[in-house]
């Protein structure tokens, strides 16, 4: 009888369901109950992860011309902030990528998954673009006006022009068929992708102008108007990186 230990071990570094597992499942050891439980639960959650990506891949598809066709994904990071860009980006997936299980709105995974996914995103996109929109351009044609600007950008960014285009709740000035999806990066696999490339490049972004600017802690709270924030804005007011048309920015201006 293999020992507890040897038992624990090898259930974490199972993948799947296997005949020796049978044995496990009559093993009385108290022990041992709660490593098959975790192990079961572990599957459970992959098997949940592989269904959640066939129905995003499943909705991607259902949006192609024909089967050879490709579609682009469309999101963005950083429209709520009171400082740093707007950043926005198009990913165009090879269809049914089964490299990227697990990937859903950026919202929801960890930094460190994140980062993960990017590296794997870029690996197996067939096209990928991030655009980067400043403070002054969002002053001075509206927040709203500002990221539908970068995603056109994002999407004429592209070295390879897809079939179709699905975009995050925006309709685009874009020559190519496009869906305005809204809760896209929920639904879309591509979208989904587009949202992880866009808010890690803006993370990126606003820890190097935390470099530049410490006292007002960007790398904590990258820009949105957390206390913190604003007590700094407060002390120290703004820098060429806060939005002057978002309040309480626009008013402290103005006084």
């Amino acid at each position: 009888m293999k020992t507890i230990k040897e038992i624990t071990k090898a259930l974490k570094e199972a993948t799947q369901i296997e005949p020796w597992m049978e044995a496990i499942q009559q093993d009385e050891r108290v022990s041992v109950q709660k490593a098959w439980a975790q192990f079961e639960k572990r599957m459970a959650k992959k098997q949940q992860m592989i269904q959640a990506h066939h129905e995003k891949c499943v909705f991607d598809a259902s949006f192609l011309p024909h089967p050879e066709a490709s579609v682009a994904g469309v999101d963005e990071a950083g429209r709520g902030p009171l400082a740093g860009p707007v950043v926005t980006a198009t990913v165009v997936l090879p269809n049914y990528c089964e490299a990227l299980v697990g990937i859903n709105d950026s919202k929801q995974l960890s930094k460190e998954i994140r980062e993960n996914y990017v590296a794997r995103i870029k690996e197996h996109a067939i096209s990928y673009h991030i655009h980067f929109q400043p403070a002054e351009i969002i002053d001075t044609i509206n927040i709203y006006e500002a990221t539908k600007q970068s995603m056109t950008c994002s999407v004429e960014g592209l070295a390879v022009k897809p079939d179709v285009v699905l975009v995050d709740a925006m309709t685009l000035p874009i020559d190519i068929p496009q869906h305005s999806i809204v809760k896209g990066d929920a639904k879309s696999l591509a979208i989904a992708a587009a949202s992880i490339l866009a808010k890690t490049a803006r993370d990126e972004y606003m820890e190097k102008l935390h470099e530049q600017f410490p006292q007002y802690g960007f790398n904590q709270h990258a820009g949105y108007g957390t206390k913190q924030h604003l007590e700094a804005l407060e002390q120290f007011g703004p820098t060429e990186h806060h939005r002057k048309s978002f309040e309480p920015i626009k008013s402290m201006i103005k006084g």
